[in-house]
């Protein structure tokens, strides 16, 4: 379902009014507007399932992949930057890191493609767990590979400006998938790498 610019504006208008502010005023006139511009933006991901997301970013590349069947190298891209909300207050998570690491199965994935699945993924209403849980699903789906980990750390505006307001708590995630959920050898190489 596309996203309902003209709904946001009125419930912007709505809270506006509804925590003592005059939408009229010179600053906030254009607000609900912007707000329904950068919703539309930020949200995009909303539109999408995990299914859709692998359909769009399945571009692989199987005739470049000379890696022998026997030698399982790993492909590992860390410090991804996203953003996204969370579920339970539309708090922004940010300073928010990204590492996908995946064993080719007779294909790779170009390399823009792990970033633009971790953003897609990240522009929903989301939870840190299930931004890493979706990503690896997507990247199964692309890669043809059960052999998928997801390292994410960031900071969560809910923590950090309201509530226990904590600035310096950092939330780190793991999704392990396939090898990586079952090799020790694996994961300690993977962390290793990850920590470089």
């Amino acid at each position: 379902m596309p996203i309902d610019r003209n709904k946001i504006e009125e419930h912007i208008r709505g809270i506006l009014i509804a925590i003592g502010e005059n939408p009229q005023r010179e600053g906030l006139k254009d607000t609900p507007a912007r707000v329904a511009r950068m919703y539309e933006e930020i949200f995009e991901g909303v539109q999408y399932t995990n299914d859709e997301i692998a359909e769009m970013f399945n571009k692989t590349f199987e005739e470049d992949l000379f890696i022998p069947k026997e030698n399982k190298e790993m492909v590992i891209m860390k410090d991804i930057e996203i953003f996204s909300y969370c579920e339970h207050h539309l708090a922004l998570m940010y300073n928010m890191k990204a590492a996908i690491a995946y064993i080719p199965n007779g294909k790779i994935l170009g390399l823009s493609k792990l970033v633009r699945i971790a953003d897609m993924v990240g522009k929903r209403l989301q939870l840190q767990e299930r931004i890493g849980s979706d990503i690896a699903e997507v990247m199964q789906k692309v890669s043809g590979s059960e052999d998928v980990a997801v390292i994410i750390e960031g900071q969560h505006a809910c923590m950090t400006t309201r509530g226990i307001k904590n600035t310096s708590a950092v939330t780190m995630t793991t999704t392990l998938r396939g090898r990586f959920n079952t090799d020790d050898a694996l994961v300690n190489k993977l962390m290793m790498l990850y920590k470089q």
